[in-house]
């Protein structure tokens, strides 16, 4: 329990909404096109969305570069990060002390208009050893998996194709197969068949591309751009060149080595609900799309094309998880919650972060969001419902964009008022 000098009918609140931070980086979709900024207006109608602006991400956390603020004056602490630092109790016991008093995870909306970085991010062990020798690129110690899961139509680049695939664009690439090299290439066709060596030729093979002159991988992408316009300008089939997603991110960063990456990386397309995970070390670009994104609390990303920013081509390489596999396997699935029949849980194989998608059918009027033994953010995306609760100053209005902090072992009963019913996703940490 919180041990402080309690004044006569002192209340701790313990469930309140929140305020968010909007991230406007020149890759999220413009204006009210954004799933970010329809979000920020249904939760503050007052709030204005600037036609031409990019609303790229909505952090729901505590983190340093984009604390939530607390939407109710009556509670001191102006920030949550503020207010889990003077009450770490709320995050449950074994959160607490697992992660030394801090929320172990960051909430996010993405909305998505241009790719993001070819990027992966370190485990532990080596977010360590960059933080300690490029503190100005690697800002934390900490890993950083994450998931994604869609809020529409989803498009992302993750983890290495399967060998054949990538083979054949060797074949039908020849721009792409002179930047490998026909040695390289040669090493990784012979190890087909032997799981070991083609993890070794086909980290051979990507550290090549990546590491090629600029001008010669430049002048391998426009004579790839030329080819593959005319050829569909004549009426041929230029799909073996993987053509459409080629000029896309020729269109979007001319000139840029990540234009390549496509014939290594599986093209992962996810429809609502449909999520992937991004352990430690696997290679992914998010493309297009809106999404909701759950990670570690940290900032370390390595990048090495599709980006402006500082790249790392050396650390990538050595990095990756160079284990092929087909795009199916990239798709992580949701679990119904066996006490719950409107809760999905993904439930990725770290401690930091769980994520539910609570659906509640236009049936039901009279919802609980169950207590769990650990702090969460909910967020509504769609839907409305007065929510009571024994932890809250008073009732609160849930709409589109809301944003709730639970405390650990608090629930909040809805009142839908809404005919269509409400979908909902909460994170928390499940340890």
């Amino acid at each position: 329990m919180i041990c402080l000098p309690l004044s006569p009918g002192w209340f701790l609140s313990k469930v309140f909404p929140l305020s968010c931070a909007v991230q406007n980086y020149a890759w999220g979709k413009v204006g009210l096109d954004s799933e970010v900024a329809k979000l920020v207006v249904g939760g503050d109608t007052s709030a204005v969305i600037e036609a031409d602006k990019h609303y790229a991400e909505l952090w729901m956390g505590a983190h340093p570069k984009g604390d939530a603020l607390i939407k109710d004056n009556r509670i001191a602490q102006r920030t949550l990060g503020q207010w889990i630092a003077d009450y770490p109790a709320c995050l449950g016991s074994k959160v607490k002390d697992t992660f030394q008093g801090q929320l172990p995870f960051l909430f996010k909306v993405l909305s998505v208009n241009t790719a993001l970085s070819i990027q992966a991010h370190p485990n532990r062990e080596l977010a360590g050893r960059l933080h300690a020798q490029f503190p100005e690129h690697y800002p934390d110690n900490n890993h950083k998996p994450e998931m994604a899961v869609a809020l529409t139509h989803f498009e992302g680049l993750c983890g290495f194709r399967p060998v054949e695939e990538i083979i054949g664009f060797l074949k039908s690439v020849p721009e792409f197969h002179a930047l490998v090299g026909r040695e390289t290439a040669g090493e990784l066709v012979s190890s087909r068949g032997e799981a070991g060596r083609t993890s070794l030729a086909l980290k051979k093979c990507f550290t090549r591309m990546m590491n090629c002159e600029k001008k010669v991988f430049v002048d391998q992408l426009n004579m790839l751009v030329k080819r593959v316009t005319e050829e569909a300008a004549a009426g041929k089939d230029t799909s073996d060149s993987n053509s459409e997603l080629l000029l896309r991110l020729h269109s979007q960063y001319p000139g840029d080595i990540g234009c390549f990456s496509i014939y290594f990386l599986n093209r992962i397309v996810l429809e609502p609900g449909d999520a992937m995970f991004l352990g430690a070390n696997e290679p992914h670009a998010y493309l297009n799309g809106d999404c909701i994104e759950c990670m570690a609390c940290s900032d370390n990303t390595v990048r090495a094309g599709l980006t402006p920013k500082f790249i790392d081509v050396n650390t990538l390489c050595e990095m990756l998880n160079y284990s092929p596999a087909p795009a199916s396997a990239k798709i992580f699935p949701s679990i119904q919650d066996p006490s719950d029949p409107f809760v999905y849980l993904y439930d990725p194989p770290v401690p930091d972060f769980t994520v539910m998608r609570i659906q509640v059918p236009a049936s039901v009027r009279q919802y609980t969001v169950a207590p769990v033994d650990c702090a969460g953010i909910l967020l509504v995306i769609e839907g409305e419902a007065t929510g009571t609760s024994a932890a809250a100053l008073s009732d609160i209005t849930l709409s589109r964009g809301t944003v709730l902090f639970i405390s650990a072992n608090e629930s909040v009963s809805l009142h839908i008022t809404s005919p269509s019913g409400m979908t909902m996703y909460r994170a928390c940490s499940l340890l």
